[in-house]
């Protein structure tokens, strides 16, 4: 599939997703949202590290296209949302490490994208929020799902039901990003993250994903046991037999991701 609206960069084991649609801010439409789809369901497979983020400085992804929107009847919104929802929970299920580079506004469905990645850092000009209520709508692709998860009901209510947009800083103080840099300073800090992630064994990073998105439903027994499990599958592999040597050894471990 040919895109129009992304752009893709492939270096050693990280790939660099840009949602690039800069006349409207980066907000997503029903062809940004089945390119994305696409894109997930063709990942190059070397691919060990994805990090998405959006093209310019003013803005991560500015929303859902509300010029697309304000035709849909009942039915049409429902296909759009189930659209949206099934991009991002591709996202989230990824068995490698995800990161949000959000540059800007995140706002409804840019804020419900960066929640869909592993981990979130920001600029130090970034904003986030789920104004949808002002538009008579809710949050439709997921958003009143994973906010509550991430900074807890209280918050993501207020900020749901007020609709108020947060600056970088509140976004770190409440636990809905990582860290926050200079402009400049974002895609760099991104790459260094990746890098640090490409030092250790690829699978048992997609195992202890699964673990901890899997398990965080569950009861405490069902969570424990889930992780006992595949705590168990590592042994199977032949990084946990590289890891291990290497470490008794006293050299650096070479992992290929088996």
């Amino acid at each position: 599939m040919e895109y129009n609206f992304l752009k893709i960069e492939h270096n050693n084991g990280v790939t660099v997703l840009t949602i690039s649609a800069p006349k409207t801010l980066n907000a997503l439409n029903s062809s940004i949202l089945k390119e994305l789809n696409d894109f997930i369901d063709n990942l190059e497979p070397t691919t060990r590290v994805l990090i998405i983020t959006g093209d310019g400085e003013k803005s991560f992804v500015a929303g859902a296209d509300i010029s697309e929107m304000v035709h849909l009847n009942e039915a049409q919104g429902h296909e759009f949302g189930r659209l949206g929802a099934q991009v991002f929970r591709k996202i989230e299920v990824l068995p490698i490490p995800v990161i949000a580079a959000v540059n800007g506004f995140a706002l409804g469905g840019g804020c419900e994208l960066a929640m869909s990645c592993d981990i979130r850092i920001c600029s130090a000009n970034a904003k986030f929020g789920q104004p949808e209520v002002g538009l008579g709508i809710i949050p439709g692709f997921s958003g009143t799902y994973r906010l509550p998860k991430l900074i807890g009901q209280g918050y993501a209510k207020e900020m749901i039901y007020t609709g108020k947009v947060i600056r970088s800083d509140e976004a770190l103080r409440i636990g809905l990003v990582n860290a926050v840099y200079e402009p400049a300073e974002l895609m760099g800090k991104a790459m260094e993250m990746a890098a640090m992630m490409l030092k250790n064994a690829p699978v048992a990073i997609g195992l202890a994903k699964q673990s901890i998105n899997e398990g965080y439903d569950l009861d405490a027994d069902g969570a424990i046991a889930l992780e006992n499990k595949l705590f168990g599958k590592c042994f199977a592999t032949a990084d946990q037999k590289e890891g291990m040597d290497a470490f008794l050894n006293k050299r650096e471990a070479t992992f290929k991701g088996e």
